[in-house]
């Protein structure tokens, strides 16, 4: 009797075990939850420690007196050209040229960038390499658009017509009384509508950002893998003073 009853535990416990290998798992649920990070989450005195030395030499780095402003840079301060407008127009084609010549060999011919795209103003006093993340907080390269004289031509209309001061450095428009276009000079040059340009712009015009879209017309696009901020940055280290002006770049006669 007793050796029956330990076959029959056996028997049972070989069963559930079997039983229990051959069923698979399954997932039954599975539940969710966000749990927003702000300020309201008690900070961790270790991570805390952890961070700090890193804090402290980024903002050391971001905080460190690269040039000086003595007045305000600003991109209000003109009607067709403003100064904090070509202050980065002038320092794109200025430090993007020479990586483009080492390229392919050529010249920029000239630069237009977006009036939407200055995020700041430069105040008086130190400028740093924080001012630059300011100024331009998007991650945009500067590309190099080679584009027909046509295309040119439907960039200028539009500069025109938009009633913005886009920032534009080694091209001058210049309109008459009546508003009509006048004289369109790049580099010194008159505009040549049978030759085509090399044009410096940002990775987020050529995709037709703030309805530039003549830059979809462009023949090539070189990217010269620099961002718009580090040639602030890197402008900004070998100046000591900066002081833009509004120009003659984009004027209406008699109205300077």
């Amino acid at each position: 009797m007793l050796l029956k009853i330990q076959q029959i535990v056996i028997f049972v416990t070989i069963s559930a075990f079997v039983s229990c290998r051959d069923s698979p798992l399954a997932l039954s649920e599975i539940r969710g939850s966000q749990i927003p990070i702000n300020d309201s989450l008690p900070p961790v005195d270790s991570l805390e420690a952890f961070v700090a030395p890193y804090r402290q030499r980024v903002n050391q780095v971001l905080d460190s007196t690269l040039a000086y402003a003595p007045f305000t840079i600003s991109k209000t301060d003109g009607i067709y050209n403003t100064t904090a407008g070509n202050l980065m127009a002038d320092i794109v084609l200025e430090e993007a040229n020479p990586i483009f010549r080492a390229r392919t060999g050529r010249e920029i011919d000239f630069v237009l960038l977006n009036h939407g795209g200055i995020r700041s103003v430069i105040s008086p006093g130190p400028v740093s390499a924080r001012t630059a993340y300011h100024i331009m907080p998007f991650d945009n390269t500067i590309v190099v658009a080679e584009m027909s004289g046509s295309a040119v031509r439907n960039l200028v209309a539009f500069l025109i017509q938009a009633k913005k001061p886009h920032p534009i450095a080694g091209i001058q428009i210049i309109l008459g009384k009546d508003n009509r276009l006048e004289e369109v000079n790049i580099r010194g040059i008159p505009f040549d509508e049978n030759r085509n340009y090399f044009v410096a712009t940002s990775s987020y015009l050529t995709q037709g950002g703030d309805d530039m879209v003549f830059f979809r017309d462009a023949w090539s696009f070189t990217e010269t893998d620099y961002y718009i901020r580090n040639a602030l940055i890197d402008y900004f280290q070998k100046v000591d003073t900066l002081k833009p002006a509004v120009d003659d770049r984009f004027m209406k006669k008699n109205s300077l």
